[in-house]
């Protein structure tokens, strides 16, 4: 049993279905740990051994990096597997890959706010900081 942590590239991309749906505002969408499909795409022009990633709406997300691609793509076809949508950070989404059965954990999250002990620790007054003179210099210009 392995579990993997993917990234979903292309994000900015329109998809080619008739409606030009919005790769980035389905992955807004998404919730972390609900369900993702990961589909191979042989006859893909650019890369035969791509793996595309659609929600469970049907709309594509994106691409598994070339990188990671074949390997996973190899592995999908031998193993039992499961995947969910991870995260979304700036121009990368994330899914979580589990092969060998069972659900994926997601890890615990990255705490983005700074926390109340932290913010107690930090002065206001930064002694080396440029604080701009909010009048003017004293001397006139």
């Amino acid at each position: 049993m392995d579990e993997l942590t993917l990234s979903v590239v292309g994000i900015d991309f329109p998809n080619a279905d008739k409606s030009k749906s919005n790769r980035r505002m389905e992955l807004l969408l998404c919730v972390p740990g609900e369900p993702v499909e990961l589909r191979r795409e042989p006859k893909n022009p650019h890369d035969a051994n791509a793996v595309a990633v659609f929600s469970l709406r049907g709309v594509q997300m994106g691409y598994l990096s070339a990188e990671r691609a074949p390997f996973i793509g190899r592995r999908m076809q031998q193993e039992e597997h499961a995947v969910v949508f991870q995260a979304l950070a700036g121009s990368m989404g994330y899914v979580r890959m589990r092969f060998g059965g069972g659900a994926p954990t997601l890890p615990d999250a990255i705490e983005s706010e700074p926390s109340a002990a932290s913010r107690a620790r930090t002065p206001t007054f930064d002694p080396n900081a440029f604080y701009p003179d909010p009048e003017g210099p004293e001397w006139g210009a």
